[in-house]
C-alpha cells in the first residue's frame, strides 16, 4: 500500500504537473515573474508578488498600467505569456487547472455583470447553475440572500429596473454566491455615490471576515486606506507594494492619492 504522499506524487505526475509547493501555507494567489505580451507590446511585465487568505488585496494602477490584462491573467481569461502564478492552488500553466479555477472563484467586472432582462430570482439563480450548485442549495441561499439585501419585495422586478446602488450589491453578492476562495473585483463602485461606496466596503469587510480573499482594483483613492496591502503598477511593472500605512510613510505622503499620483507620475507609456 501506498503511502499519501507518494500518492499525491503519483497524481501529480500524472497530470504533468511538479508539486513543487510553490504556493505557501497561507497564501491563495502567488506570481512569479507573470507576464503577457500582446506582440512587441508588454502589457505585464514580470510582476511578482503574494496575496494571503482573507486579506483585501487592493491592486492599483493607472488606465494603461497592466492591472485589468494581470487580473484576467489571475481568473484564467488569458494565458500568460511568460512566468508562473498559482491561485487557490491552481496553476495557470496547465489548462485542467485553469478549468477548475474558474468553479473556486469570483469576479464582478467594472460594468454591471448580472443580466439586466431577466428577474432578481432568475439572476442569482442562473448564476448558482453556473457556479454548478446545487438547486436545493441555491433556492435555500436564494431566500437568504433576498432577506439580506432587503430585496425580497422586489424579488420578481427585472434587474435593469433597480437603482444602481441595489444593482451593485447584488452583483457583489452574486458574485460570492458559492463561497469562493478568491473574489476578483475590477472598480466595482464606479459611478456610485459616497454613502453607497461606503455600505459597498462593509460587504467587502463581511466577505473577508468569512474567509474570502477581495482582490480588487478601484480609482476611488479612498478605498485603498481601506486594503490590508496594496500594488501600484506603472508601465506594466509593480512599482509599489505594501500596507497603505507603509507606503505613506515611505514616501513622506499624508494620503493614498498622493502616494498614486507620484508613482503613477513616473509611467513613460501612454495609456
Amino acid at each position: 500500500m501506498i503511502s499519501g504522499e507518494n500518492t499525491r506524487k503519483r497524481i501529480m505526475e500524472l497530470l504533468g504537473r511538479e508539486d513543487d509547493h510553490f504556493l505557501k501555507e497561507g497564501d491563495v494567489i502567488r506570481t512569479e515573474g507573470l507576464t503577457k505580451c500582446f506582440g512587441s507590446f508588454t502589457a505585464v511585465d514580470h510582476i511578482s508578488f503574494t496575496v494571503r487568505q482573507g486579506e483585501i488585496f487592493g491592486f492599483l494602477g493607472a488606465n494603461g498600467a497592466g492591472k485589468t490584462t494581470a487580473m484576467k491573467m489571475l481568473c484564467g481569461l488569458s494565458r500568460p505569456t511568460s512566468g508562473r502564478a498559482v491561485v487557490a492552488g491552481y496553476d495557470l500553466h496547465y489548462n485542467r487547472d485553469v478549468k477548475h479555477l474558474k468553479k473556486v472563484i469570483g469576479y464582478m467586472s467594472q460594468k454591471f455583470s448580472l443580466y439586466e432582462d431577466l428577474k432578481v430570482w432568475e439572476n442569482i439563480r442562473l448564476f448558482g447553475g453556473i457556479y454548478g450548485m446545487k438547486d436545493d442549495v441555491i433556492a435555500e441561499k436564494t431566500e437568504d440572500l433576498l432577506r439580506r439585501l432587503d430585496l425580497t419585495a422586489q424579488r420578481n422586478r427585472m434587474v435593469r429596473d433597480l437603482p444602481l446602488g441595489w444593482k451593485q450589491r447584488l452583483a457583489f453578492s452574486v458574485a460570492i454566491f458559492h463561497e469562493p476562495r478568491i473574489v476578483f473585483l475590477d472598480e466595482p463602485t464606479g459611478g456610485v455615490d459616497p454613502a453607497t461606496r461606503r455600505g459597498f466596503w462593509e460587504m467587502i469587510y463581511d466577505a473577508a471576515e468569512r474567509g474570502i480573499t477581495v482582490f480588487v482594483t478601484t480609482h476611488y483613492m479612498d478605498e485603498a486606506e481601506y486594503c490590508n496591502r496594496v500594488s501600484i503598477m506603472v508601465d506594466g511593472k509593480i512599482e509599489a507594494l505594501d500596507s497603505p500605512a507603509a507606503l505613506k510613510c515611505k514616501y513622506s505622503a499624508p494620503s493614498m492619492d498622493e502616494v498614486f499620483r507620484l508613482l503613477a507620475g513616473k509611467a513613460k507609456r501612454e495609456e
